[in-house]
């Protein structure tokens, strides 16, 4: 597959991506499916928007570009006829390594929140982080501890789950086209100018 079309395949991908990771922040916000009287007693993570800032907002622009590489024309610059794609090819390398920031971001935060636990109201009345390095994912009789919001820990580790699922999958992609770039600045895309020569 061309460098263009391998570039528009993967941004065609991180784009549903990053809506559903703009989506699964989103839901944070409303834990148990119900609206909160106090966002302080929302857990921490959900206010470093993993999920919108990095998996979704920061995803946006290099899809983007991936897909728009296609299109490009590569109408040459200084005589040479394959300069536009290689210099739109390396441009792509640069956003890639955004994307990829913004969605190890999101990794990173989601392990993180994962790991926490969510904050929940106990039943002497006050609202902290009762779980400890992860203690309750292998034993759900913890999960009794939060008193309110109701299903607030198995809402928090489904949704941050498929955060940290989402990052996993973008960093990979965003990985591919850094790859996918650096080779089409050095051979061009086989779609415009020739593959490293071959026309």
């Amino acid at each position: 597959m061309c460098t263009g079309g391998c570039a528009k395949c993967l941004g065609g991908t991180l784009i549903p991506l990053a809506v559903f990771g703009l989506l699964a922040n989103i839901l944070l916000f409303f834990p148990g499916g119900k609206v909160i009287d106090d966002n302080s007693h929302l857990s921490e993570e959900v206010w470093y928007f993993g999920g919108i800032a990095g998996s979704g907002v920061l995803m946006i622009f290099p899809a983007l570009v991936f897909l728009g590489l296609k299109n490009n024309d590569c109408c040459g610059c200084c005589g040479n006829p394959s300069c536009g794609k290689r210099f739109a090819m390396f441009s792509s390398t640069l956003f890639a390594l955004i994307g990829f920031v913004g969605a190890g971001y999101s990794f990173v935060v989601s392990a993180v929140s994962i790991n926490k636990g969510p904050k929940c109201l106990l039943s002497n009345g006050t609202w902290e982080y009762p779980f400890h390095n992860g203690d309750y994912l292998n034993d759900q009789a913890l999960w009794s501890k939060c008193v309110q919001p109701q299903d607030v820990v198995p809402w928090n580790l489904t949704l941050f789950s498929i955060l940290l699922v989402i990052g996993l999958i973008q960093m990979v992609l965003c990985a591919i086209q850094v790859i996918n770039g650096l080779l089409g600045t050095l051979c061009g895309d086989c779609q415009c100018c020739g593959c490293c020569g071959v026309r």
